[in-house]
């Protein structure tokens, strides 16, 4: 079934430093009821929410308090605020304001507060007057400081982004004030010009104007001073009926000499200057806003300001490319329309006529619809759904009074809707619409097949939502319709005739993948909508079920039957034991769909018995003997997705809850465990109190011991599957399942045995079958029996039993230096898992293992976690560091004996297990952490060579042996790598060598260091030496950027839980710069990027400056580098620029995407200029290397559609690339062509080379396209 994943918010808690905290313990009650002790309570709780929540109510208090205290709170409030707006630190700021705001509300405290700050004054109206003149003075002098900060911090973006939302803050209570204002102050003493209040609104307003054209702020600021220009414009404007016509000249461009003098000296740049589309859009959204559109009050010249505004919303719409700009647009748009509907309330009839269907406004509105209602933003596409319906609420108010059903315009739309094909996902929301304002029958009337059509369409996922929710309108819609015109039951013959009948059809001998998409969203709703429908549909189906069972490939009619009885009894229309009494469905009909050819026959037979939506239905011994025939027969299913809906469903009777009795019950036992705890205590109960009425026709034991037999046959027939040579795919589905009854069931101590307990059923044969899934070649498959035995071993005899632990940990170091690079992590799973079992040291050190490079304290409060991972990883680095000095000597013997990369990826993976927030071994661990990166450094520099050569694939490098040397003296000659960038002007020559057979040649390889074979020979190839450098680049890479994220984001000037410092991290992104600038082989810098995103995302969230501006200053770097084109640049010169765009791609999807994105806007402006013809007629390789850069970027998910405004521009480089006549250029932009092609329509996904999913709308590519098309 089709579920909703809920977006849980997370919310950092409050922390109150120690000297704070302790001052609040010295006001706390020994009782724990003052605001004190409340406040304390608060500090204790972790989650943000919770603590938002708990200081409301502690502050919602304060109003309740005795009228003694109540003084005394309001002085301490009083004096506190008076301080507070003397302060001149920043920082403080946002804090003052919260509090104004505070004062501000009609909260008695609050008011109180004001009148005690401005007693001296008599006047309860001078009081006020006082409060807003000193208010108003502080905030224009804080906005502008703030601003001010904000400039000084360019490049800082963690504080900057901070002091927006102060900045923010400030606009929002300057205009919650001048509201107040108009409400309270009734005189309009405030309204002179030499008024100290009337001057302070000037100077914000002023100020609000600046804010407004600064195009350095962030969107919701320029936004919202918007609102606050024509905010204040409305409250200080004497003349309110002129008001509308100043803001149409200032949206026209008009100048007129009547503007007020005031206006000008603080408005004057909206007057003299052209104002940027930016600022006309959110001067528009100000103006709909705050602006009063209902009850005619504005006259003639509002409502010529509503079409005006109109005009320049649809003038902006084909000029703001941003998608940020292009989602603020949308919603202003449909501000528009409520407004026009709020104004054609009471309106003059030119207004009416204006905004009717067939009048220009309206018209030029559909096409912004039918532009944008596949736009690539969600936002955007809802939007332009409102303002559709908006337009024909606004066409039936302009039209009052006429026939509705017969209007031109509707008819009109309905068949130009109607015309479209149906692979236009905007029709459906559109035509929903339509259908809710015109009703079913006037669009059946058109075509009686367009239900049968609609369901055609369903065969597409994509298509499947918006499908069925236009079905959902249209059968709701007409449902009312025929219970209008119809009595009784009389309407329900043509009902099922237009909407189950095509439904039954298609789940009998439809599209797979199309009974199964409707299925899932339309069968749902259509019961929903007629319960009663059920048994009409149960009746066909079973009539032909015998006769029409289905195939592999069909469902057939028991197929549909499954279908709708399980979707029946998920929506809560059908009960399994009414169904069973009823016979509905026989046990052997269910049985033989359990079994049945097809996947999802099976599935849907197995979701009848698992879903249920009676969270009390018990589980009833009919069902549990069907699920555990089910098991028998469907464990080794091949269908990932099959196997992931078996875990699912499975996983749902299991979590059912059940109590199984009239007892009365809870709705919070949704799980049998939890459901067997509270018959647990019923057993109890009757033991006590011996047999009452309620305990007569139930017993609880025989219920706990229905479902420990049931479970514990479950788990039978689980390890059972499990056998050695078992397939992945029962691997995979026995190990989930047995991983969720573990998580369901949790294994503790002390745990009542008439309760199912997991652990007794795994016996040390099951253990050992658990460990050899370590073995297993499908990586998913070693994840799940780690976590398995991650959450059982505490309770397995096994391991305790300290001798099984030294050959499990013999068998991890030697597999961690296999050859086979499934072998490696085979060792790093098991030396995961033996981290964590605390006898580990003592074994090791028993066996006189070399793990005595760290002693542990067994007097210390120590983590033996912590103490295991510092042991293995100094085991693992002593043995690293000697294979090191070995490939110095020999690259060839470490490819073929002791690749240095698998102890590598057991460090980093055996790392990935520290909890970083709580370690205790400091100081050792700093020591580690510098070795790890020292010895990185050296394997690095090792490997290198290889993958920066120009033929990574072909060499093999000079070793000092000179008997292996020899050997590969013919290879070494045959393969001259030239590390040039002379790849794209000049041809390589290559001459023809003779090839002498080698195979039977071979060489020496060292013996391993602790396990004193013999020295043996094997054949080197130069691929076994690729493998060994790439691999051993790609785990460096991993690791050191895995030691990056040590480095904890709040940095002070000491940090003394720092593992890496300052200067670490910058050598790490040295050496990332310049293997990922270097590096040849794909597989080399495609994993330094790897690394390399986990240290530039560390970076932008990093508070010290000096790590924070990194990104930006190696961006530039690099970008100047690529437009110099120095010939002796080191930047690797291939046909796909090798790692550069993966480097650049890097640095800017770390960049926030809540802010401005100064540094996409600003490197996109210069690789689209790097990429055009024009820019260097006599080199091509900066241009190459934009081309393969801007291909990179838009692939890039990461940047989201902040890319999307650049496609035109890179769609006429790359066609303009095809003239070329450097073969690499034309290259590079058939790939970015065919790059912005699956951008601009989507991913392929089927043959048809005519399918109609991937089209784009003449006027949405036309809008997107217009630089191209020019």
């Amino acid at each position: 079934m089709v579920l909703k994943k809920k977006k849980v918010i997370q919310v950092d808690a409050f922390v109150l430093d120690q000297q704070l905290l302790e001052r609040l313990h010295s006001f706390a009650d020994a009782e724990g009821q003052n605001l004190a002790s409340h406040l304390l309570q608060c500090m204790q709780l972790t989650d943000g929410i919770q603590q938002i929540h708990c200081i409301k109510q502690c502050l919602g208090s304060l109003n309740g308090l005795p009228e003694p205290l109540m003084a005394e709170a309001t002085d301490s409030l009083a004096s506190y605020l008076r301080e507070e707006l003397k302060s001149t630190d920043v920082s403080h700021y946002r804090n003052i304001m919260d509090n104004l705001a505070y004062c501000m509300e009609d909260t008695g405290i609050g008011t109180s507060s004001v009148h005690i700050l401005f007693k001296e004054v008599h006047s309860v109206t001078y009081c006020i007057y006082a409060f807003y003149y000193v208010a108003l003075q502080f905030l224009q002098k804080s906005v502008r400081e703030i601003e001010e900060e904000n400039r000084k911090l360019n490049g800082n973006c963690i504080t900057q982004t901070r002091l927006m939302y102060d900045l923010l803050i400030g606009v929002k209570v300057s205009m919650s004030l001048i509201q107040k204002i108009q409400e309270n102050m009734q005189e309009n003493i405030w309204k002179k010009v030499d008024s100290p209040v009337w001057q302070s609104m000037c100077g914000l307003l002023n100020t609000f104007t600046c804010f407004l054209i600064n195009e350095d702020l962030i969107q919701t600021v320029h936004m919202t001073a918007g609102l606050a220009v024509v905010l204040f414009l409305q409250t200080m404007f004497e003349a309110v009926e002129k008001l509308p016509c100043l803001i149409s000249d200032l949206l026209l461009g008009s100048r007129t000499s009547d503007m007020p003098e005031w206006f000008m000296d603080n408005c004057g740049n909206l007057c003299t200057t052209e104002l940027s589309d930016s600022v006309l859009l959110f001067l528009c959204h100000g103006a709909l806003a705050m602006l009063e559109w209902k009850n005619s009050s504005m006259g003639p010249s509002g409502e010529k300001l509503l079409l005006d505004i109109a005009l320049i919303l649809l003038t902006l719409s084909k000029r703001l490319k941003e998608s940020s700009m292009a989602a603020s647009l949308s919603r202003i748009l449909t501000i528009w329309t409520s407004s026009a509907l709020d104004a054609l309330q009471s309106s003059s009839e030119n207004l009416k006529l204006s905004l009717s269907g067939n009048s220009d406004t309206v018209e030029k509105m559909l096409d912004y619809v039918y532009a944008h209602w596949e736009h690539p933003l969600d936002a955007v596409r809802h939007q332009t759904k409102l303002i559709f319906k908006n337009l024909l609420q606004i066409h039936r108010a302009a039209v009052k009074g006429s026939v509705v059903k017969l209007d031109p315009f509707f008819s009109m739309l309905a068949k130009d809707l109607l015309s479209l094909e149906w692979h236009v996902k905007g029709k459906y929301s559109s035509l929903g619409c339509l259908v809710d304002c015109v009703g079913i029958e006037n669009i059946l009337e058109v075509d009686r097949t367009i239900p049968s059509q609609i369901l055609d369409v369903m065969n597409d996922q994509s298509f499947a939502p918006y499908a069925s929710d236009l079905l959902e309108t249209m059968f709701t819609n007409h449902k009312k319709h025929l219970t209008s015109v119809l009595e009784g039951n009389d309407w329900i013959a043509d009902w099922h005739e237009t909407w189950v009948s095509p439904l039954l059809l298609i789940l009998c001998d439809g599209n797979p993948e199309q009974a199964t998409y409707v299925t899932d969203y339309y069968l749902p709703k259509l019961l929903k909508c007629s319960p009663e429908s059920l048994n009409y549909m149960i009746k066909i189906l079973q009539t032909s079920a015998e006769s029409n069972v289905g195939t592999c490939n069909t469902r057939g009619a028991l197929g549909a039957l499954m279908a709708c009885l399980r979707t029946a009894r998920a929506h809560g229309h059908l009960q399994f034991t009414n169904m069973m009494h009823d016979n509905l469905v026989s046990f052997g009909c269910i049985k033989q769909g359990l079994v049945h050819q097809h996947d999802q026959v099976r599935i849907d037979a197995l979701g009848l018995l698992c879903e249920s939506h009676r969270s009390t239905e018990i589980t009833s011994t009919e069902e549990m003997e069907l699920i555990l025939f089910f098991l028998r027969y469907n464990l080794s299913n091949q269908s990932p997705a099959v196997r992931q809906q078996i875990c699912s469903l499975l996983k749902k009777v299991i979590m059912k809850k059940e109590l199984g009795m009239p007892y009365p019950s809870s709705p919070l036992f949704c799980r049998i465990y939890e459901s067997s705890q509270p018959v647990h205590k019923i057993q109890q109960m009757k033991s006590k109190q011996g047999p009452v009425n309620q305990f007569t026709t139930w017993d609880p034991l025989t219920t706990l011991q229905k479902y420990k037999d049931f479970m514990s046959a479950v788990c039978g027939i689980l390890f059972e599957a499990l056998f050695p040579g078992s397939s992945h795919s029962t691997r995979f589905t026995v190990l989930t399942l047995l991983g969720i009854i573990t998580e369901i069931f949790p294994v503790s101590e002390g745990q009542n045995k008439e309760l199912f307990q997991i652990a007794q059923e795994v016996d040390p044969t099951r253990v050992q079958t658990l460990l050899h899934c370590f073995a297993s070649t499908f990586e998913e498959v070693k994840i799940l029996a780690f976590e398995l035995l991650m959450k059982l071993h505490t309770t397995l005899p096994y391991f305790q039993d300290v001798e099984k632990l030294h050959p499990l940990f013999q068998v991890a170091m030697q597999l961690s230096s296999s050859t086979k690079p499934y072998d490696c992590v085979t060792a790093s799973y098991l030396l995961k898992f033996l981290i964590h079992q605390k006898d580990l040291l003592k074994v090791c050190l028993k066996k006189q293992l070399p793990l005595n490079t760290f002693q542990p304290d067994e007097d210390g409060p120590t983590d033996p976690v912590e103490e295991n991972t510092l042991a293995v990883i100094g085991y693992l680095l002593e043995y690293v560091e000697g294979e090191v000095l070995q490939a110095e000597k020999s690259l060839l013997q470490a490819a073929s004996s002791f690749p240095m990369y698998g102890r590598v990826h057991c460090i980093t993976e055996v790392l990935n297990q520290l909890p970083l927030n709580n370690l205790t071994l400091l100081s050792e661990w700093k020591e580690m952490v510098t070795k790890l990166i020292r010895m990185s450094y050296k394997l690095s520099a090792v490997v290198s060579p290889v993958v920066q050569s120009s033929s990574p694939e072909g060499l093999i490098p000079m070793d000092t042996d000179s008997d292996t040397s020899e050997r590969l003296q013919l290879i070494l000659n045959e393969i001259q790598p030239c590390d040039t960038n002379d790849y794209f002007t000049e041809a390589k020559l290559l001459k023809e060598r003779c090839r002498q057979d080698c195979a039977n040649e071979r060489t020496e390889s060292i013996a391993t260091e602790d396990r004193g074979e013999e020295q043996q020979t094997c054949d080197v190839t130069a691929q076994m030496v690729l493998v060994c450098c790439w691999r051993s680049m790609k785990e460096v890479s991993l690791l050191l950027g895995k030691l990056c994220q040590l480095l904890p984001l709040q940095m002070f000037p000491i940090c003394s839980v720092a593992l890496i410092t300052v200067e670490q991290v910058e050598d790490i992104g040295e050496y990332f710069k310049h293997h990922l600038l270097k590096s040849r082989h794909r597989g080399a810098f495609e994993l330094a990027y790897a690394g390399f995103v986990k240290l530039t995302d560390l970076l932008s969230r990093c508070n010290n400056e000096r790590l924070q501006k990194l990104p930006q200053q190696w961006l530039y770097n690099v970008l100047e580098e690529i437009k110099a084109n120095d010939p002796s640049s080191k930047l690797c010169a291939t046909r796909r620029s090798a790692g550069i765009p993966f480097y650049i791609q890097a640095l800017l999807a770390s960049e926030p995407k809540k802010g401005k994105t100064g540094l996409l806007k600003m490197t996109m402006k210069e690789l689209i200029t790097l990429a055009s013809p024009s820019f260097a007629p006599s080199s091509t390789i900066p241009q190459v290397h934009a081309l393969n850069i801007l291909r990179a970027l838009f692939k890039d998910t990461r940047l989201g559609e902040n890319i999307i405004p650049y496609v035109a521009d890179g769609m006429r480089a790359a066609i303009l690339g095809f003239t070329s006549s450097v073969w690499a250029v034309r290259n590079s932009s058939t790939l970015l062509f065919s790059t912005l092609i699956t951008r601009i329509f989507g991913v392929k996904r089927g043959k048809d080379e005519n399918s109609k999913k991937n089209r784009s709308e003449a006027k949405n590519y036309d809008k997107k396209m217009t630089p191209v098309i020019k």
